[in-house]
């Protein structure tokens, strides 16, 4: 079962979490939700750091036991740091998908783009309905 979505951060539709920083920076990982459809990940294919990633893009890639899956940016912006942890142990996403096992940092070229994101009660309406 899921853990309950942290209500500290924004939700993509393709299940990304992101916190947002005042100094307009963000960390990046993959929801509770997708780690558990993914099942045991194996693999995780990191961006260099100083990548520049449009929304929507793919930033890294988790490769599981059932399947291989893009990350994708949910917002605009310059990767500044990789969670070079999972290189070692790519199960720290499946372990802990929204604290050890973040996935990127980047420092935001548009942070209108938030508003594009869901909050935790809109991805869980999200869940329920099925998307």
């Amino acid at each position: 079962m899921s853990k309950p979505n942290p209500d500290d951060r924004y939700y993509s539709r393709d299940h990304e979490w992101l916190i947002y920083y005042n100094d307009g920076t963000a960390t990046v990982g993959i929801t509770d939700y997708a780690q558990e459809m993914l099942t045991d990940i194996v693999f995780v294919d990191l961006p260099e750091v100083g990548r520049i990633v449009v929304q929507h893009a793919t930033v890294a890639v988790v490769e599981s036991v059932k399947s291989v899956s893009d990350v994708f940016a949910p917002v605009s912006g310059e990767v500044i740091a990789v969670n070079s942890i999972l290189e070692e142990k790519p199960e720290l996403i499946n372990q802990d998908a929204f604290g050890e096992g973040w996935i990127v940092k980047m420092l935001l070229s548009n942070p209108d783009e938030l508003n594009m994101l869901l909050t935790a009660n809109g991805y869980d309406e999200m869940l329920k309905e099925g998307r």
